[in-house]
């Protein structure tokens, strides 16, 4: 494929370069990242198996975009070719290398017992040409694995690689359920992970305990990123709390938001001792802010004082 400039964020004007690019979306292992190849031609339809060539070689993957046209601005070069659709032998191949992996796990859990190294092995994976044989492992900090790579290369006579990867990967790799009762959503659907903040659980008013937000992983649970948008944009329209609005009944203080209801809570100033009242948002307006004694002392508020 020709080189493709860019300027500007466009493709630069030339008749010898197309506006539009047909791809196909393919995976490796299931919810991992798709990678978009040229179909060389071919017609591919979700569920079907390819043969590409990768950075690593010859790779069994899943079809999972079917036959599409996008800008060519969009595509990172070079766009790799798929080789062929998967064959039936192609099919063989790929199982004997499922059971050829089982083998290589329990092979490689005994060599790390006996080197005594402080790690966890997590996943085997052959490539489907044989040509390189990946473990993937965690461990607390570094680890000298060099004895256990020759010893490994001298029992699978191929190229060797120890990977170590991180928790949120080991949970992705492994899957479990959630606290939800349901698979991990890296582990069923998500090809990336999201990022993910403590301002998202602010923001939806949860619970910031950490073991009510955070995922088998350890770290904080990805769903939190689902609803985020859309908090934050029925919070730019909905009154922060001890805000002072105005309502149909008198000036009250905001001590309550339901911002995807569209709903605050108030505590009218002409009753204060009486149950807070409920408004559409609406239907109250905003005078000003409370301003919290620590910040009238310190003077880190820059909110108006009324």
């Amino acid at each position: 494929m020709n080189d493709i400039n860019i300027k500007n964020g466009d493709i630069e004007n030339s008749p010898d370069i197309p506006i539009e690019t047909e791809i196909i979306g393919i995976r490796f292992k299931k919810s991992g990242k798709i990678y978009y190849f040229d179909p060389n031609g071919m017609t591919f339809n979700e569920g079907d198996h390819t043969i590409v060539e990768t950075s690593r070689g010859l790779e069994y993957g899943n079809v999972v975009l079917s036959n599409r046209m996008v800008k060519t601005s969009e595509i990172v070069n070079p766009l790799r070719c798929v080789l062929r659709a998967a064959t039936d032998d192609d099919e063989i191949h790929y199982k004997e290398n499922e059971l050829k992996e089982i083998d290589a796990y329990n092979i490689c859990i005994e060599k790390i017992s006996e080197h005594k190294l402080d790690m966890k092995l997590i996943d085997v994976e052959y490539t489907f040409d044989n040509n390189k044989l990946l473990f993937y492992f965690t461990a607390d900090g570094r680890v000298d694995f060099r004895d256990l790579v020759k010893d490994l290369a001298s029992v699978f006579r191929t190229r060797i690689e120890l990977r170590q990867i991180g928790i949120r990967d080991e949970a992705k790799i492994m899957g479990g359920l959630g606290v939800c009762g349901r698979s991990f959503c890296c582990h069923s659907f998500l090809g990336d992970f999201v990022q993910v903040s403590i301002k998202m659980a602010k923001e939806q008013n949860l619970s910031l305990n950490s073991t009510k937000i955070s995922g088998a992983c350890g770290r904080l649970m990805c769903c939190l990123r689902y609803e985020y948008d859309v908090y934050s944009e029925e919070l730019k329209n909905t009154p922060p709390v001890d805000s002072i609005v105005e309502t149909p009944d008198g000036d009250g203080v905001v001590i309550e938001t339901v911002p995807l209801a569209g709903l605050v809570k108030v505590r009218l100033q002409k009753t204060p001792d009486q149950p807070s009242s409920v408004y559409n948002r609406d239907k109250v307006k905003v005078k000003g802010f409370i301003r919290r004694e620590a910040e009238k002392n310190t003077g880190d508020s820059d909110l108006p004082e009324d």
